[in-house]
């Protein structure tokens, strides 16, 4: 995990809830269990500030670091998709985006990336489409052309078209075992920064998989579809650890750690 990652991590799993704000010193102790040094934090934030996720604030404790509108709008759909809040059942339309093309190749490529994030895959270079829009769409200021649409055939065969849905359902399994192992490795005595760290990396590795899976329509997937029993083990460890992790967190913001 690196430093950019577990920032956006802490800061939507932890901080928002408590006025998304950190000072320096608190973020390097925080990500300290993870095994990142101050410096590649000190690092993350300055690109992080550039980037318009975090701006610089002074607090009581000392210089520190606040989420931009920006940054709570990419976190709160982050976190109702990682926790899938409020899902409601598919309605059958695809929401499909026609791009205007885009010649330079590095703003090409964020673009598919910043797509893919928000549960797009690709039909073509200039088509993708989701489950359902995102609420982020507008401030991607796409260029293009937005549809709410039914596909004319099967919507399963389009399913596995965009998605891949045999690579989709292998990761599961491979992050499964992967968790299990991780979760298993901790002792029933463990302390507070030790649970933190190995729920950091629980959620994650569950994080990553925002990128593959969007959240595909359940009644088009597979009979027995790894994805819920992977989920179904996420809660589960992701609430039981959270009550010692928290307590990590906030002992720390108040400098007592």
């Amino acid at each position: 995990m690196n430093a950019r990652a577990a920032l956006f991590d802490l800061y939507g799993d932890h901080l928002l809830a408590r006025g998304g704000r950190a000072s320096v010193a608190a973020l390097v102790r925080l990500l300290s269990p993870l095994d990142i040094a101050a410096p590649a934090v000190r690092t993350a934030i300055s690109r992080m500030v550039r980037q318009g996720w975090l701006d610089p604030v002074r607090l009581p404790q000392g210089p520190g670091y606040a989420v931009t509108p920006k940054c709570e709008r990419r976190l709160d759909e982050t976190a109702a998709r990682v926790y899938r809040r409020g899902d409601a059942p598919w309605a059958g339309r695809w929401h499909v985006l026609v791009l205007e093309p885009v010649r330079d190749r590095a703003r090409r490529e964020r673009l598919r990336a910043d797509l893919a994030f928000l549960g797009y895959a690709p039909l073509s270079e200039t088509t993708w489409i989701g489950p359902r829009p995102s609420p982020e769409l507008d401030a991607l200021r796409i260029p293009g052309h937005r549809f709410d649409a039914v596909y004319e055939g099967d919507p399963r065969d389009l399913l596995a078209r965009a998605w891949d849905l045999d690579g989709i359902g292998s990761a599961y399994e491979d992050w499964l075992a992967s968790a299990a192992e991780l979760v298993g490795s901790l002792p029933e005595d463990a302390s507070d920064d030790r649970v933190f760290a190995v729920r950091s990396r629980l959620v994650h590795g569950w994080r990553n998989f925002l990128f593959r899976d969007p959240g595909l329509p359940a009644d088009l997937l597979p009979p027995g579809w790894p994805g819920e029993k992977a989920r179904t083990f996420f809660e589960q460890e992701a609430t039981r650890l959270l009550p010692a992790a928290a307590a990590f967190v906030d002992r720390t913001l108040n400098g007592a750690a």
